[in-house]
């Protein structure tokens, strides 16, 4: 059959407690939850996931499995469309965009293992490599810890470019800050990127006063110093620091995107393929922050952004994020090596060449 129809959408629900309690500047968490999508067509089934609530399965199985049952398989466009409609009252940040970034993730995977294809080059590869950083040092890290990952990352794994995470508490205590960004930058030595997060924890001034008592430590990249939504604040804080300035992960839609470069708020866009719209808003969102002669980073979920990546001509780079690394090494055969600082999407496998290990993932499941 040339263009099969999908026969079937299945979700599961897995949550998996962290290795250790982690926190950022604005929040705290002991365990992730992982939704995959399975799309089914021809015997052949393409798999995605998103990092989000529980929630999403029933997206995904009330709204997206009636519209996409019987469509041609191979029209992801069609089925991105129909998915987009079928949640209008519903609303797409969130969950909702939660649900329809993992099924278009499985479309996409199902169309590429149909055609026999690596997803990258499906897509049209202009990168064989994919530049990532090491991303973690949480705030609940004690220096032992943080010190031990940072090591991990750049001379284990010869990663070039690390970020932690800043703005403990709300913006609370500046000061431990300030120490953790200059360990950082001992362990890691004057070579290696260090970027900073602090998730929207700081106040406009605070964040410029931070960064400005950490000018001797070339930071590179601060990441959403202020609210993502405040685009205005975000401006103020890229045009009086050093670093550049980042944002974007927390993005539904394009016309989010579009505002966010419209106002001069970054230097490099962030999208994130799990929550943002899949691979295929992804790709538009990308030539939405080309028009506005920005890069794009992908934010999190390093096996599910690698392949469209690969195919995004002004990308940045990826996040090799811990949390999310774990669980993709615990639950996939194929993951990738980011070893050198880059990863390699495998030619030789169609898709995006994940496989479910069902038998290691099951112990984790709740729905």
């Amino acid at each position: 059959m040339i263009d099969p129809p999908i026969e079937s959408v299945e979700t599961s629900v897995y949550t998996v407690p962290t290795d250790s309690p982690e926190a950022d500047g604005t929040l705290a968490w002991d365990s992730t939850t992982i939704v995959l999508a399975r799309v089914r067509a021809d015997g052949v089934t393409g798999l995605g996931w998103t990092y989000g609530p529980a929630a999403c399965a029933a997206v995904i199985g009330d709204r997206l499995a009636p519209v996409l049952l019987g469509r041609a398989a191979l029209d992801i466009a069609g089925a991105w469309r129909a998915m987009v409609r079928a949640v209008r009252n519903d609303g797409r940040p969130g969950a909702v965009g939660y649900a329809i970034s993992a099924v278009d993730v499985a479309l996409w995977d199902l169309k590429a293992r149909l055609l026999g294809l690596p997803l990258h080059r499906l897509i049209g590869a202009v990168h064989e490599e994919v530049p990532v950083y090491g991303s973690g040092g949480f705030t609940s890290y004690d220096d032992r810890r943080l010190t031990r990952q940072l090591v991990h990352w750049t001379q284990e794994r010869r990663i070039p470019r690390v970020k932690i995470k800043i703005g403990e508490s709300w913006g609370a205590d500046p000061g431990r800050d300030l120490d953790r960004m200059r360990l950082a930058r001992e362990v890691v030595g004057d070579e290696v990127g260090l970027f900073v997060d602090a998730n929207g924890a700081y106040t406009v001034k605070q964040a410029v006063r931070v960064m400005g008592e950490a000018a001797d430590l070339d930071v590179r990249w601060l990441e959403e110093p202020v609210s993502s939504d405040d685009l205005h604040g975000l401006r103020a804080v890229r045009d009086a620091v050093r670093p550049e300035v980042a944002a974007g992960e927390y993005g539904y839609d394009l016309a989010y995107f579009r505002r966010m470069c419209q106002a001069g708020a970054v230097d490099c866009l962030q999208a994130d393929v799990s929550r943002c719209g899949g691979i295929s808003e992804w790709l538009r969102v990308a030539a939405v922050a080309a028009s506005h002669g920005l890069q794009i980073s992908g934010h999190c979920a390093p096996h599910l952004h690698a392949h469209a990546a690969a195919a995004t001509l002004n990308l940045r780079h990826l996040e090799w994020f811990h949390d999310h690394v774990r669980i993709e090494s615990m639950f996939f055969d194929g993951v990738l090596d980011p070893t050198g600082g880059s990863l390699r999407p495998r030619p030789d496998a169609p898709g995006h060449g994940l496989t479910l290990r069902r038998a290691d993932a099951e112990p984790y499941r709740v729905g």
